[in-house]
C-alpha cells in the first residue's frame, strides 16, 4: 500500500511537471510541486522520528483543516467519518441511529432522538446518559467521536449502556438504518387564517414537500389570508431546491440567483422553470442568524422581488458557492468555487469571520446599495436584513447559558420523570417556576456578564500594576451591581425561561412536530407575520418603494 501511495504521489508530482513544460504559467505549477514535495517529507520525517507515536491520519487531518481554515469558513475537508453530515444536507437522509449527543458537563447526553429511527425503537430516549459503547467506557471521549460508531453499515448493530432517566443503567442493543429526517416538520393554521410552513433543510424533495403542504393548506382552508415560510435555524442545503421554492411564488423565467467564479465556465445562472402555485397570496419570511447558504437566497430573492416581507433578524451571511470533489478513500474535499448574486445583482456574502467562524458585523454605511424590483434600496454584504427587524429574546445572555449548560434540559427531564404529562399542547402552560428556580438552586450554573469580564480584567491589570486592594470599594460596589442585576435578569427573562421550557417540554411529548407547534404560541416573528398579513395596507405599503 505504501509503494502504491508513493508511485501515486510521483505520477501527480511528475504530472505537475508535464504540465509546467507546456503552460505559460510553469512558474506557478514548479512552486505547487516543490511544496507537494516539502511537505511529503515533512510528513514522512514527523511521523518517523517524533519523540511520541502518533497517529498518521489524526495528524494529516490536522494539517489539512489548518491549511483550509486559512481560506473560509466553508472549504472543508469531508473524511469517511463526515460523510453522513454531508448526506444530511444534500439528501435529507443519513446512515446511522437517529439520535443526537452532546457533550454537556463531562456527560454523553442524548439530546434528541428521531421518532421511529433506531435509537427510538430500541428505547433510547432524551436525557440518556451514555457511559459505554460495546462494554468500553465513554470517560473521556467527546460526542464527535462516537459519530463512526454510529454511522456504520445499515444492518448491522452494536451495544450501547446507558443511565437512565430514572439513574438505572440498561444494555441496548441499536442496529444501524437508513434514517429519514422530514424536511418540513410541520405545516398547519395560525390565527386570522394565516398558514404556515416550517422547513429545516434544502434537502431533496424540500420544494416538492412545501408545495403539498401549501396545497393541503389551501385546500382544507379556503380563505386562507395569507402564508409564513420559516427558515429560521436553516442552514441551507441543494441550491435547485432553493430555486424551485422560489417557483412556488413566482412565475417561470425568474432570474433567481447567478453564480460567478474564478472558472467562467462554472458560472450560472439560475432561473425559475415551472408553473408558480400561487402569485398573489401575500408572505411572510421568517428569518434568524442561523439562516443561511440557500434560506438566504429564497428570502433575498423573495425580498429583491418584492414578493414577499421578511420578518425577524439579519441572516448569516453565506454568499458562497461550494463544490465537492472527490479525493479517493471515500473523502471528499468541500470547496468554496463561487459566490452568489441574487435578483437585485448583490452578494450578500460577509467579508470577514471571527475565530470561530462567525461573520463579523459590517456596518451600514459600509455597505453598497442595490435596489430591489420596486425600487426599495436594499444592501449586499453581511445576510439579509429583514424588512420587520425584531429582537431574538432567545439571544439574553442568561438565556443562551441556561441553555447552553443543559439547566433547562435538566430540568425538563426531571419533568418527565416525575410524570409529568400534556395531554394538550394547545390547553398545556408550565406554571411552576418558583420550582425550576429551587432547581436552578441545586446545580453549578453561573455565567459570566461582559460587565464581570471586563471588571475581571481590571482586577489582574490592577495587580500587575501594582494597585491590588487600590479600588477595593470600587470594585465591590460594582460587583453588587452586576449580582443584582443579574439577579434582574432571571426574574424579568421569566416569560422566556417558560416559553423554553414548555418546547423542550413539546419535543419529548410529542417530537419536533410538538416543539414547533408550541413555539408558535409565543412566538413574537409568528405573531407578527400574522399582523402584517392580515393588513392588506401595511403589507403593500411595505414593498412599495420607500
Amino acid at each position: 500500500m505504501r509503494q502504491l501511495l508513493r508511485l501515486k504521489y510521483f505520477a501527480l508530482v511528475g504530472g505537475f511537471f508535464l504540465l509546467a513544460s507546456f503552460s505559460s504559467d510553469k512558474g506557478k505549477y514548479y512552486e505547487i510541486a516543490k511544496n507537494l514535495e516539502i511537505f511529503t517529507n515533512l510528513y514522512k520525517e514527523v511521523n518517523t522520528y517524533y519523540v511520541d507515536d502518533l497517529d498518521p491520519s489524526e495528524l494529516m487531518r490536522k494539517g489539512v483543516d489548518a491549511m483550509l481554515a486559512s481560506l473560509d469558513p466553508y472549504t472543508n475537508y469531508i473524511s469517511e467519518t463526515d460523510i453522513e453530515g454531508y448526506r444530511y444536507y444534500t439528501e435529507g437522509k443519513f446512515h446511522g441511529i437517529g439520535a443526537e449527543v452532546k457533550d454537556a458537563q463531562n456527560r454523553l447526553l442524548v439530546v434528541s432522538v428521531i421518532k421511529n429511527g433506531p435509537a427510538d425503537k430500541a428505547g433510547l430516549v432524551p436525557g440518556d446518559i451514555i457511559t459505554k459503547i460495546d462494554g468500553e467506557p465513554t470517560d473521556g471521549r467527546k460526542a464527535d467521536d462516537l459519530l463512526p460508531v454510529f454511522q456504520g453499515v445499515p444492518g448491522t448493530s452494536f451495544q450501547m449502556t446507558v443511565k437512565k432517566t430514572n439513574n438505572k443503567v440498561q444494555k441496548l442493543t441499536i442496529t444501524r438504518e437508513d434514517v429519514d429526517v422530514k424536511n418540513v416538520p410541520f405545516s398547519g393554521m395560525l390565527p386570522g387564517d394565516i398558514g404556515y410552513i416550517s422547513l429545516t433543510v434544502f434537502s431533496r424533495n424540500a420544494a416538492a414537500n412545501i408545495k403539498k403542504a401549501f396545497h393541503d393548506l389551501k385546500s382544507s382552508n379556503p380563505n386562507m389570508k395569507g402564508l409564513v415560510l420559516d427558515l429560521r435555524g436553516n442552514g441551507g442545503g441543494l441550491l435547485s431546491e432553493a430555486v424551485d421554492i422560489v417557483n412556488i411564488f413566482e412565475p417561470s423565467d425568474v432570474l433567481v440567483v447567478t453564480t460567478k467564479g474564478k472558472v467562467i465556465e462554472w458560472d450560472r445562472t439560475y432561473m425559475t422553470r415551472g408553473n408558480p402555485t400561487d402569485l398573489e397570496i401575500p408572505l411572510a419570511i421568517l428569518t434568524n442568524k442561523n439562516s443561511a447558504s440557500a434560506s438566504e437566497i429564497v428570502s433575498g430573492s423573495i425580498q429583491d422581488l418584492d414578493r414577499g416581507v421578511i420578518i425577524g433578524q439579519r441572516t448569516y451571511g453565506k454568499g458562497l458557492v461550494q463544490n465537492t470533489k472527490d479525493l479517493g478513500y471515500n473523502s471528499k474535499v468541500k470547496l468554496t468555487t463561487a459566490k452568489y448574486y441574487i435578483p437585485s445583482k448583490r452578494c450578500i456574502q460577509s467579508v470577514e469571520y471571527d475565530n470561530n467562524g462567525e461573520p463579523i458585523h459590517i456596518p451600514d454605511s459600509e455597505r453598497a446599495v442595490f435596489h430591489t424590483k420596486n425600487g426599495r434600496p436594499v444592501l449586499d454584504g453581511g445576510g439579509i436584513a429583514p424588512d420587520i427587524k425584531l429582537e431574538a429574546k432567545t439571544d439574553l445572555p442568561i438565556i443562551k447559558e441556561l441553555k447552553k449548560q443543559f439547566v433547562i434540559f435538566d430540568y425538563v427531564t426531571k419533568m418527565v420523570n416525575s410524570g409529568e404529562k400534556m395531554d394538550s399542547l394547545e390547553l398545556y402552560h408550565f406554571t411552576q417556576f418558583n420550582d425550576f428556580l429551587n432547581f436552578l438552586k441545586t446545580t453549578n450554573f453561573h455565567y459570566e456578564t461582559e460587565s464581570e469580564k471586563l471588571l475581571n480584567q481590571l482586577k489582574e491589570q490592577e495587580e500587575k500594576d501594582g494597585l491590588k486592594h487600590a479600588f477595593d470599594n470600587e470594585i465591590k460596589t460594582m460587583e453588587l451591581a452586576i449580582q443584582k442585576k443579574k439577579a434582574l435578569d432571571l426574574s424579568q427573562s421569566k416569560s422566556i425561561i417558560i416559553s423554553e421550557i414548555e418546547k423542550e417540554f413539546a419535543s419529548r411529548m410529542y417530537n419536533v412536530e410538538g416543539q414547533v407547534r408550541m413555539s408558535l404560541r409565543n412566538d413574537d416573528e409568528v405573531k407578527e407575520a400574522i399582523k402584517v398579513l392580515s393588513d392588506t395596507k401595511r403589507y403593500d405599503a411595505i414593498l412599495k418603494k420607500q
